[in-house]
């Protein structure tokens, strides 16, 4: 494991050529109006998945800052969106991480997620106070040991730091006050949109 590599940037532009030798399949979204492209992307699997967690973090955690919908149909509703992205994930990552033996990689974001879920819904529904009060810290704690874990399994910077972020941004939940849930929601969802949209290293055969 060569973690310092200076010969292989953190982060950078998307190279099409090297990220198709990279990812066997490749979704390409393009934005055109009056015949010309605003925008382009490429996104693989990872990337897919980068962009669902994206989605549905945003509208958790929102919807927790500014909805006066009850918690009991929160957590229904938030249950059914994390177990419908763990799903996605398995679908569009299985592949990838067969092929490399990363299984593990994939089973402990499972673990996590259901994990994670389990314990809100029981904080919820019995009112665990202790949980209610540090659903934020849970969230960014489960996700930064998954990037964590992950950034070793994949010998990637890029996941190490976003990991390390996320340990920060516990520690910057206390100075928010009451929008613990909006910045909780930009930590985790920007970190997922610079993901989907650059190349990271990625150090495995």
């Amino acid at each position: 494991m060569n973690l310092l590599d200076p010969t292989k940037p953190i982060l950078r532009r998307k190279q099409r050529d090297l990220y198709c030798q990279e990812y066997q399949s490749l979704v390409s979204l393009y934005l055109k109006i009056a015949g010309k492209t605003i925008y382009s992307g490429l996104y693989s699997c990872l990337d897919q998945v980068c962009l669902i967690w994206g989605l549905i973090v945003a509208a958790i955690f929102l919807t927790a800052q500014f909805s006066p919908i009850s918690w009991t149909t929160q957590a229904i509703a938030w249950s059914i969106l994390t177990v419908a992205g763990t799903l996605a994930m398995m679908i569009l990552t299985h592949f990838w991480v067969k092929q490399r033996q990363l299984n593990w990689i994939l089973y402990t974001w499972v673990i996590l997620m259901v994990g994670g879920v389990t314990v809100t819904d029981c904080g919820i529904f019995f009112g665990w106070g202790l949980i209610l009060t540090n659903l934020s810290h849970l969230w960014l704690g489960l996700c930064s040991l998954g990037y964590l874990i992950t950034g070793l399994g994949l010998n990637s910077r890029a996941l190490l730091l976003v990991g390390s972020g996320h340990l920060l941004g516990i520690l910057i939940l206390p100075h928010v006050m009451g929008w613990q849930f909006l910045a909780t929601a930009v930590i985790m969802v920007a970190s997922l949109l610079v993901l989907a949209e650059t190349q990271w290293d990625i150090n495995v055969s």
